[in-house]
């Protein structure tokens, strides 16, 4: 062996150790509202941020001490005050900033909670479906994913596509397959008001949560849920179906880009929004690639396996083997329509 990078990897593992205990004081910073109390708000003490937190004092410093050893806050020995730069408060602090990870915390929170889940299922060479995680999964993902689709959705993604918006703006038909909270759905709806769009997702529970975000932000009866399987979903004539962030986690996308096939309307799209990739294994390295593949092994890929697991594409499929997919499917037409840091937009037609 040799002991200079059995030293380097001894150092790696550690920055990885204590990123995974400190990921959970990056939580509880965001449900403790200390990210948004300190942002803008120039350098604070401990005290003072327990204070205006509701907060013990003490632990607000250890929490700050732990921050500023990570680089998150910054800290001047001379006054004893802790202060999150403008840059990271964007990330960490602005619930409308289209880069806020706080919430994706929560999600991996729920991951180790179910570990016994993903244990049993690797040893059983089982599958472990969406609908059976712990409920902090469903809203962290919800959480992590809408401020994305918020600046992408309606402003880059859909006028990508050939044609699509203005028949959208006309008044045309959308289905949004795995629509989980409904996030991406209630976007589309809110932009396109004389269309008429529904959300599918197999999961009930948060079909019913889809429907109770559409009443309060003032669009139901202006959009519609409805829990469906990916492959039998109903109706027809289409203008657009959309899966946003979900195609990679189906059992059978082959059955479901068939049925989206047979529902579109002459002259319409299915968009297929997924986690960015590159086709080959040794090109998906990095922090993105690495989280990716994570929620791939724990999420994505048992969910695919327990919907029968026909294909398990994972999150990091890349386009070649989604074109792929669609094109056995019948679709003629495949093409990369954008991308982004996150992600890569395909617009398949037949």
């Amino acid at each position: 062996m040799n002991p200079t990078k059995v030293e380097q990897f001894v150092g790696q593992v550690l920055t990885d150790l204590a990123a995974a205990y400190s990921g959970m004081l990056v939580n509880l910073g965001h449900k403790l509202g200390y990210y948004r109390t300190l942002s803008g708000a120039g350098p604070l003490s401990a005290e003072e941020l327990g204070e205006r937190t509701g907060t013990l004092p003490r632990y607000a410093m250890e929490w700050l001490n732990n921050q500023h050893a990570g680089g998150y806050v910054t800290y001047d020995p001379a006054t004893k005050r802790y202060e999150l730069p403008a840059e990271h408060a964007f990330i960490l602090g602005n619930s409308e900033s289209p880069f806020f990870l706080s919430p994706a915390f929560d999600a991996a929170s729920s991951l180790w909670l179910d570990e016994h889940k993903i244990l049993e299922a690797y040893q059983r060479r089982a599958g472990l479906s969406w609908g059976d995680h712990d409920h902090r999964l469903f809203h962290a993902t919800e959480a992590f994913f809408k401020n994305g689709y918020r600046e992408n959705l309606t402003s880059r993604w859909i006028p990508s596509l050939d044609g699509i918006e203005r028949k959208l703006l006309e008044g045309g038909k959308v289905a949004d397959i795995g629509c989980g909270h409904g996030a991406s759905t209630l976007l589309m709806a809110l932009r396109y008001p004389r269309s008429r769009v529904v959300g599918f997702d197999s999961h009930g529970p948060s079909i019913a949560t889809a429907e109770q975000r559409a009443r309060e932000t003032g669009l139901e009866g202006r959009v519609e849920f409805e829990q469906a399987l990916a492959h039998d979903f109903p109706g027809s004539g289409y203008d657009l179906i959309c899966f946003m962030d979900s195609f990679h986690d189906m059992g059978d996308p082959l059955s479901a880009a068939e049925r989206c096939r047979a529902a579109l309307a002459p002259g319409g799209s299915l968009m297929l929004v997924e986690p960015f990739a590159n086709d080959q294994i040794e090109l998906n390295v990095g922090p993105l690639a690495r989280l990716f593949y994570a929620a791939s092994a724990t999420v994505c890929t048992p969910n695919a396996v327990a919907q029968g697991g026909r294909y398990t594409l994972g999150a990091q499929a890349g386009q070649a083997r989604l074109e792929a997919v669609l094109r056995d499917a019948g679709f003629s037409q495949v093409r990369r329509a954008t991308e982004t840091p996150f992600n890569i937009v395909l617009e398949a037609r037949a």
